[in-house]
């Protein structure tokens, strides 16, 4: 706890010397907010955290990591932190192509699609890939270590990663033409082009699926379908101009793709529960606080 402690300089994201590795530092409880995870490895050191995917809550602590395969839309929240025990956690890249590497190193034949396809899970924090993340963060004390050492270390963690027994998951991220591949084609896709007009059948052919397997397998592995996690993509970013004080809602709303302001208010409160610029005043009033 005392490694990220000291490391930990501000409320929130710390970034690293080493670019896969950043923490997070919270000192109270957070409400729970909309957030997109980005594919990683999540190692809480002290605190909790909740985790919502769809109808799913997941809870992690310092006993388990949590893994996130593609950009998830979740709702999260820091439920346990005070100043004195603060929530602490770091997060770690992984890069599908070392992961690759280390399959095809290790000989291990790839999985076929045999587990529920979703795209966050938590499993047990064993003692071989906590010892490698410690090394890691004491690396920090030895910049002039960093680009040497970081390297192998990080080949360990993807190592000891692949021993665990979501070994299928990590499997299907990394190698071949599986659904999972098809799917994160699809989010990047998505992502890429969100306010822009969804035509599902197009996006199909682009990853090579048919609509009703890209749709049934897309609410797999997201836990909703491709329009909705469009849908939240927009409504994220409405939110993010409107707390840069854009000039209007209805602006907002034209510039994240919506043919309807009436229509995004809606949707707005639906996710955020207040009309939109009630939210962002709210949210920087907080801020301020």
């Amino acid at each position: 706890m005392k490694l990220l402690d000291r490391r930990t300089s501000s409320e929130g994201r710390n970034e690293t010397a080493i670019p896969e590795l950043k923490f997070y530092r919270y000192s109270q409880p957070t409400e729970s907010a909309n957030i997109l995870m980005e594919p990683a490895v999540y190692v809480v050191v002290q605190g909790r955290k909740r985790v919502t995917v769809g109808d799913e809550t997941y809870i992690y602590d310092r006993s388990q990591y949590l893994a996130v395969s593609v950009d998830l839309p979740a709702v999260g929240s820091v439920f346990e932190a005070s100043p004195e025990e603060p929530y602490l956690c770091m997060t770690l890249t992984v890069d599908p192509r070392d992961l690759a590497a280390l399959i095809v190193e290790t000989g291990r034949q790839a999985p076929r699609d045999d587990h529920d396809g979703r795209a966050l899970y938590v499993s047990a924090l064993r003692a071989p890939l906590l010892d490698g993340f410690l090394r890691l963060v004491r690396l920090l004390d030895a910049p002039q270590d960093v680009s040497v050492l970081a390297p192998l270390i990080l080949r360990e963690l993807h190592y000891r990663l692949l021993q665990s027994e979501q070994f299928g998951r990590l499997a299907q991220m990394a190698i071949g033409d599986g659904r999972l591949r098809r799917v994160s084609g699809a989010i990047a896709w998505i992502k890429e082009h969100f306010a822009e007009p969804l035509r599902i059948d197009a996006l199909a052919k682009q990853v090579n699926m048919s609509p009703s397997a890209l749709h049934h397998y897309f609410k797999a592995v997201a836990a909703m379908s491709p329009v909705q996690y469009q849908k939240r993509l927009r409504l994220q970013e409405a939110r993010r101009l409107l707390l840069s004080d854009a000039t209007s809602a209805e602006a907002v709303a034209y510039e994240v793709g919506y043919a309807s302001a009436s229509q995004f208010n809606r949707e707005y409160v639906r996710l955020f529960g207040q009309p939109p610029r009630r939210d962002a005043e709210r949210l920087r009033a907080a801020a301020s606080r």
